[in-house]
């Protein structure tokens, strides 16, 4: 009763700390976010405000979305900026990533690629999303910050740069004292406010700092499409507020407009235009022309201008429909085009899983073995290599490539790697997505009695929805069920079976040494060409030949190479003895696996009795209880997987 008492007390000890810390954390954040706010007329803000940082407050939104993505990023040991912003969250797409901060780049600097809309295009579940999101989060945050400060005319509702109430007589004097140019109109809503509430005295229009928010359309616009034939352009631009008409008696007075528009909202920030390419033509060219002139034009009101960067995503059927209109050629000369694939790599493939799936209750409850999720990627990666039956062997070493490992015969140098990408330019466009094999592994968890999830369950739940998704052909659905029997037999096997068999070895931590203490005996007996007495009979007898070789066979040394593979083997043990050091295991690598793969070959009638009907005697029952503790302890297998993964092995011994 007394323990119980005393961990109950521990427990809620813990919540208590762990309550404290979370409102610490809240309260920090507000602290931060509660950013020097600031308000005042024209006059003061050129007084106090503005020649603190007349570059930073004069920037475009290309310039602030880059500086933006500096702040939140490093330069690498070849001086490009790693954007953190997306890296942290967005995985094996780097190439895509430097594409988008080569943009941002050019954009800030001035080029004409800042008059050119940028477009995501890409399979579904490909990241496109994610990196829009991660974009409008860090605006948000950045303009919170003192380097990310922000001003507009308060009250304006496209809360435009102040630096417009400027004349522009006065504009060459600006710029020849703060060495800023002033570029762009008072919109009509502030022109007109100008006129009737200040009669002209752009000295006393209140400006304030205003602060990116999605939520409150500041900053940050988004349109999503609806169907065609109903979609309005008001979406973008507002549309006359008849409530308000009657008020200032005209229905192009600028004060009687809604000004609810997405291109408004993104005003100096951001706009999302989700599946771009299945909007009306109209809405496009009025895009168009707002990225390369800066403006929009609105029946009754003249141009107005708009400094936002519009960035829009669409998946590879729309966009290749779109191709295939002529007229569109000149819509499509004034874009930035930017492919989003998925990863090839499935290493990055499960990273993407891991932090789907651990933001799930239902997963979190749920232990996954440590190759789960990356038989699952390994399968995804392969849909997505160039088809081909008499590619199966190449895809099969693109898998590994693709994910940083050697392949014989294969340089794993960068532009080896980028030559194979480069005669198969399409692969990541097409095959399993993300999503779809979330959609499995959730099944799974649904179907699971154990709370444990291994390998095999993962591509049997995978098998299961290949089965029964009705949008895959019948010859897709067998070529990739052969994609799950290969990743079976030619990763997720030597994956488990390496395991196993480190965990098997370091129960027989004697064994080893004494094996390698054999070794070294027979290895100096042959060098030295002289006779070994027999530990049991005591008589003389040659060195051991087959034995040296077995053992040697385990890591490739040739007949050729094993003397001077001994050779190196005696003066390293010869080195260590100097030293006043003993000869192990560890110091020696190949060797190291040798012993290994050697001590796991003999000991293979100690897994065999993990499935027998046989009762093993107390001491090899003892050593199945350490290799299944090694496995939960160090391999990330919980008891469930760990007593699964030793059956399989069995299993595989049996059949070899």
């Amino acid at each position: 009763m007394y323990k119980e008492e005393v961990m109950a007390m521990r427990s809620s000890s813990g919540n208590t700390g762990r309550h404290e810390d979370v409102l610490k954390s809240l309260a920090q954040f507000s602290k931060e976010h509660r950013a020097a706010r600031w308000a005042g007329t024209f006059a003061s803000f050129l007084e106090a405000v503005f020649p603190v940082d007349a570059q930073g407050i004069s920037r475009t939104s290309h310039q602030y979305i880059w500086d933006m993505m500096r702040a939140e990023g490093f330069e690498d040991a070849g001086s490009r900026l790693r954007c953190q912003l997306f890296e942290d969250e967005l995985y094996g797409i780097n190439d895509t990533i430097e594409r988008v901060v080569d943009y941002f780049k050019a954009a800030a600097a001035g080029s004409e690629v800042g008059r050119r809309l940028l477009l995501l295009l890409g399979p579904p579940s490909g990241g496109k999303s994610s990196m829009m999101i991660l974009l409008k989060r860090g605006l948000e945050e950045y303009s919170h910050t003192d380097a990310g400060a922000l001003y507009g005319i308060h009250g304006c509702p496209v809360h435009e740069s102040p630096l417009h109430l400027v004349p522009h007589t006065l504009r060459g004097q600006f710029r020849s004292t703060y060495g800023v140019d002033v570029a762009g109109e008072l919109c009509p809503y502030c022109a007109t406010r100008l006129q009737h509430e200040f009669a002209g005295d752009f000295m006393q229009v209140p400006v304030q700092r205003i602060f990116i928010s999605e939520a409150g359309r500041v900053g940050v616009g988004t349109y999503a499409p609806h169907d065609p034939s109903t979609a309005d352009i008001a979406d973008l631009v507002g549309s006359v507020d008849l409530s308000k008409v009657s008020e200032y008696g005209d229905e192009g007075d600028p004060r009687a407009w809604s000004w609810s528009g997405a291109v408004f909202a993104a005003s100096r920030g951001l706009l999302e235009m989700i599946e771009i390419l299945k909007v009306k033509r109209e809405f496009l060219y009025l895009l168009l022309t707002l990225t390369q002139e800066k403006n929009v034009k609105v029946s009754r009101f003249p141009l107005i201008h708009l400094d936002e960067t519009i960035l829009a995503h669409t998946n590879l059927a729309e966009f290749r429909k779109f191709l295939q209109e002529p007229e569109n050629e000149a819509l499509l000369d004034r874009m930035v085009i930017i492919q989003v694939p998925y990863t090839l790599s499935y290493k990055e493939e499960a990273r993407i899983y891991g932090k789907l799936t651990s933001s799930t209750q239902a997963f979190r409850e749920v232990h996954l073995d440590p190759h789960a999720l990356h038989v699952a990627a390994v399968f995804a990666v392969l849909t997505r290599l160039a088809e081909g039956e008499e590619r199966e062997a190449d895809n099969l070493k693109k898998v590994r490539l693709y994910a940083g490992e050697d392949v014989e015969g294969v340089s794993q140098s960068q532009s080896e790697v980028e030559k194979i990408r480069a005669k198969n330019p399409d692969e990541g466009l097409a095959g399993v997505s993300p999503r779809f094999v979330i959609n499995a592994l959730s099944g799974a968890i649904i179907q699971s009695q154990a709370k444990s999830l291994t390998a095999m369950n993962v591509l049997i739940a995978l098998k299961d929805a290949i089965d029964s998704d009705v949008r895959i052909d019948g010859k897709k659905k067998r070529k990739w069920i052969d994609f799950l029997v290969t990743v079976r037999k030619d990763f997720y096997n030597r994956w488990v079976k390496e395991d196993v068999h480190k965990a098997l070895f370091v129960s027989f931590e004697d064994e080893a040494q004494q094996l390698l203490e054999k070794y070294l005996d027979e290895v100096e007996a042959t060098l030295d060409n002289r006779t070994l007495k027999d530990p049991i009979t005591s008589e003389e007898r040659k060195p051991d030949e087959r034995f040296l070789r077995s053992v040697e066979d385990k890591i490739k040394i040739s007949e050729s190479g094993k003397l001077s593979f001994r050779q190196e083997v005696v003066r390293k043990a010869m080195g260590a003895y100097k030293r006043g050091e003993k000869f192990t295991l560890d110091s020696h690598a190949p060797l190291h696996d040798a012993v290994e793969q050697y001590l796991f070959e003999q000991r293979r009638d100690v897994l065999r009795l993990v499935s027998s009907s046989a009762r093993p005697d107390d001491e090899t029952r003892q050593k199945i209880s350490v290799v299944e503790k090694r496995l939960v302890d160090e391999y990330g297998y919980d008891s469930h997987s760990a007593r699964e993964a030793l059956n399989y092995v069995t299993t595989l011994l049996a059949q070899e």
